[in-house]
């Protein structure tokens, strides 16, 4: 939000809660978040475009307390309600569509996303990886894949930082953080209700808050959104297929055949949800401020993988579809699991779905003891989320596998800070964190004509079965002296302290005879105790030259938690430690300068950094022992510069000009790395040289070596070079009752891969995206009719990528044929008409 910073309403921000009233709870990062939002108490309401424009300054909290945006020595992008109400970006998609640099890609299997930005992220293929772009909402940390599924509305502001945040967001904010602020209570009473309909999806969504006091010192707010598809975004052009099941109660069995029919499934998304967000917020004295929001969603999507298209193929057709092209676009091939299976099978359904729900409270108590302002956050979170897909991705009459899973995910975490504000040069924050975890995952495959007809209640047709565990806790203290050498200079010291364990189970409880004891092994049930602790320092020096020009730099580290990767697979030949992996950790410089210039009409900001991040996390299939694996490989580095620039004339009312222009360099270090899908010996793939084979003893069998490849060089995975944007938006008074605008916003970037592991065949081409508004609304902005439109290019982009089942052949030989790339689609061009209403 947009508002007048000084030094009087940044000490009044800050109001804390003590630590004796942390079971209430904590909904946002302090009062510091409502600085921000006192602004416009409305947060969705539209400011007036056409009154005299000038530049304000922009409220953050990046270090944890309320700082005007330009002076603090952090790399951001801030959106404001208005911006995120007249874009539309309710979802994590959008504002990655919106912000250069974020690349997001979802993902039906795995940890469901894949979130990178400056080149740094985790690729989706396990579960148990968390993300490197922490997303954090109302002050808490949600930073799990599957929070791609949560819908964001009714927001006060936005935050995106850039690069590692390890002293103020924790252990898995390596690449940087995406910071949402849900709106507040009013002092007043007010409510509004808006309504739309998007043509290409067919998609009717309505929302709508009510808020206002609840008698002299507390207030309520009430938020509710749904929508549903009634059409589809992703063409579905698969046939009928047949797929046959051979019984086999004993692995020496040999059966005839029974086919059965898979129909195509629904095209999709034909996505539903329904969100709700409930705040009450209790002031009794100025000093004391209690908060407490709950939210509920649920979200379903028709297809569980109905974004994927097999975009590029060696030779340009299909490896399990001969025939067929490979080509981006729009659509996919899918066939919905047989009936007859599907009710006999545990966890799937005869349709491709996802299935994601989620709830979650949160409190806040801010508290201002003399000179220290005490903060205490308190959160329950829990998500849990139910797939079918078809993942041969392809519609192959000879390679049918289908997938079903239910993951669970609870946390619970108690946050308590102090920031002091003495007036002396001398101040410091300093704050504690405890975080429980608990993660469940259990999945079943049906796959390779398997049928078991003495097999327990729900495996009958099943391959193999996954279940598995992990348990975490953290312990986390940090702390940050700032000082005030002189008044333009400060100088600011810090570090975090984490502590964590992750005990982790994994047992294969079934698999089908053929293939029990030969490809899965269904006799270990392996357990894993990990503990790891890290030091993560940050120092910073800002020179505030003028009052409207600031210099900065930092060195700052980076740490991402290790893990267990749950959703592997165990066989006879994988060893107990394949399933465990290291942290992550990174370290480096930025620097920036921040200025206001031609009389505040001009913000205009210049960043540059490098970084570099040893024991990268990845995750690969060992094709020799049909496995995925996550394991620590070699190293990247980072490095760019990023010019951004925001202009509002005032000789010209009601317009204003953003944009931005950033280049980066992320590449591979020196280290060794899994091959890519048929990477062959002759483009570097070396047999047994990520894990060198193990000869036969005894009655061991021998167990071959895993290919690999040394990735020196190499750009990482969604880390275009260039990116840019640049918008523009217009209002003006069309008549003394009306007021008519528009705006346009342009996102370009460069090309890139979308294998983490170098894939040639998946590079996404450069592109343009163009999203535009139109709005009409009445002079007492009661009344606003607006058309929204998203990726008018209709451009097809990839964010993301997996190798296609049953492609990949020869690895680390030279009669290799590479693997088809399923690629995880961004949304084409939609097209929304929207009318609101709101209570002046």
């Amino acid at each position: 939000m947009i508002e007048s910073m000084n030094q009087k309403s940044c000490r009044g921000a800050l109001l804390a809660g003590t630590a004796l009233l942390c079971i209430t709870g904590g909904a946002q990062t302090a009062l510091a978040q409502d600085t921000a939002q006192n602004a416009a108490q409305d947060a969705s309401a539209p400011q007036s475009e056409t009154a005299p424009t000038a530049m304000n300054d922009i409220v953050v909290t990046a270090r944890r307390r309320a700082e005007s945006a330009q002076e603090v020595p952090v790399a951001v992008t801030v959106i404001s309600a208005q911006d995120i109400a007249r874009r539309d970006l309710t979802s994590l998609e959008r504002i990655a569509a919106a912000t250069p640099q974020l690349v997001i890609g979802r993902n039906v299997s795995g940890s469901g996303a894949q979130l990178t930005l400056r080149g740094i992220g985790s690729n989706s293929l396990s579960i148990g990886v968390e993300q490197s772009v922490a997303v954090i909402v109302d002050g808490v940390y949600y930073g799990q894949g599957r929070t791609i599924n949560e819908g964001f509305f009714d927001l006060a502001s936005m935050e995106i930082l850039k690069g590692p945040q390890s002293l103020f967001f924790g252990k898995n904010a390596t690449a940087g953080v995406i910071s949402i602020t849900t709106a507040n209570p009013t002092d007043h009473f007010t409510a509004q209700m808006r309504t739309g309909y998007e043509f290409n999806a067919q998609k009717v969504y309505a929302e709508g808050f009510v808020s206002g006091p609840i008698g002299d010192t507390a207030g309520f707010r009430l938020a509710v959104r749904g929508s549903k598809d009634f059409g589809s975004l992703f063409d579905n052009r698969a046939g009928p297929i047949t797929y046959n099941t051979r019984d086999t109660p004993t692995a020496t069995t040999v059966a005839p055949n029974t086919a059965h029919t898979a129909l195509p499934s629904k095209a999709g998304p034909r996505e539903r949800d329904i969100l709700v967000r409930g705040t009450l917020r209790w002031e009794p004295t100025d000093d004391l401020t209690a908060t407490v929001k709950a939210n509920y969603g649920w979200n379903r999507t028709y297809g569980g993988a109905w974004n994927y298209n097999v975009f590029a193929c060696d030779g340009g057709t299909s490896t399990t579809t001969p025939g067929v092209a490979c080509t981006p676009g729009f659509y996919n091939r899918m066939n919905d699991l047989p009936k007859d299976i599907a009710d006999q099978t545990a966890l799937v359904k005869d349709h491709n779905f996802n299935d994601y729900r989620s709830w979650g409270v949160t409190g806040n108590i801010d508290y201002q003891l003399g000179d220290l302002a005490v903060t205490s956050v308190t959160n329950y979170n829990f998500n849990r989320n139910h797939w079918t897909a078809d993942i041969d991705y392809q519609s192959s009459p000879t390679v049918n596998i289908w997938g079903g899973e239910v993951s669970r995910w609870k946390a619970f975490s108690q946050e308590l800070r102090v920031l002091s504000q003495f007036d002396g040069p001398l101040n410091f924050l300093v704050g504690g964190y405890y975080q429980n975890t608990k993660r469940t995952f259990d999945q079943v495959v049906i796959n390779a004509n398997a049928e078991n007809s003495a097999a327990p209640e729900g495996y009958r047709y099943v391959q193999y079965a996954k279940e598995s565990t992990t348990d975490g806790e953290t312990l986390s203290g940090y702390g940050q002296l700032i000082w005030k050498v002189i008044p333009e200079i400060e100088v600011t010291g810090g570090v975090r302290y984490i502590h964590e364990t992750k005990d982790s189970t994994f047992f294969q409880p079934y698999a089908n005879p053929r293939f029990a004891g030969v490809n899965y092994d269904v006799t270990r049930r392996l357990a894993a105790n990990q503990t790891f602790t890290n030091w993560s320092p940050e120092a910073t020096v800002a020179w505030k030259v003028t009052p409207d020009i600031n210099v900065y730099g930092a060195f700052k580290t980076a740490y991402k938690s290790g893990g267990f990767s749950n959703s592997s697979i165990l066989t006879p030949r994988t060893e107990a430690d394949f399933f465990t992996f290291d942290p992550e950790k990174g370290k480096g410089f930025e620097a920036g300068i921040k200025t206001m210039l031609f009389d505040r009409q001009l913000r205009f900001n210049v960043s540059l950094y490098t970084f570099r991040y040893t024991d990268l996390q990845v995750t690969y299939l060992d094709s020799a022992a049909l496995s995925y694996n996550s394991v620590n490989a070699g190293s990247a580095r980072t490095r760019g510069v990023e010019v951004e620039f925001d202009y509002a004339p005032r000789g010209l009312r009601g317009f204003g000009l953003n944009g931005s222009i950033n280049y980066n360099k992320a590449n591979y270090g020196d280290g060794i790395a899994p091959c890519y899908g048929g990477q062959s010996l002759a483009n570097g793939c070396t047999p047994g040289l990520l894990v060198p084979p193990v000869p036969a003893t005894g009655t061991t069998p021998a167990r071959p070596g895993t290919p690999g490849q040394n990735l020196d060089g190499v750009s990482t995975f969604a880390a275009p070079r260039w990116t840019a944007t640049l918008g523009m938006k217009y209002d003006t008074d069309i008549s003394d009752g009306l007021t008519a605008g528009f705006g346009v916003d342009s996102r370009y970037s460069s090309s890139y891969l979308t294998s983490a592991f170098g894939s040639p065949l998946s590079r996404q081409g450069s592109y343009i995206n163009l999203d535009a508004q139109i709005h009409i609304r009445t002079a007492d902005e009661r009344w606003e009719l607006a058309l929204l439109g998203k990726n008018l290019t209709n451009r097809f982009v990839v964010t993301g990528v997996t190798d296609a089942s049953g492609s990949g052949l020869g690895t680390g030989t030279n009669a290799n044929r590479i693997a088809d790339q399923a690629g995880f689609g961004a949304m084409p061009r939609t097209i929304a008409l929207q009318l609101t209403w709101r209570m002046p």
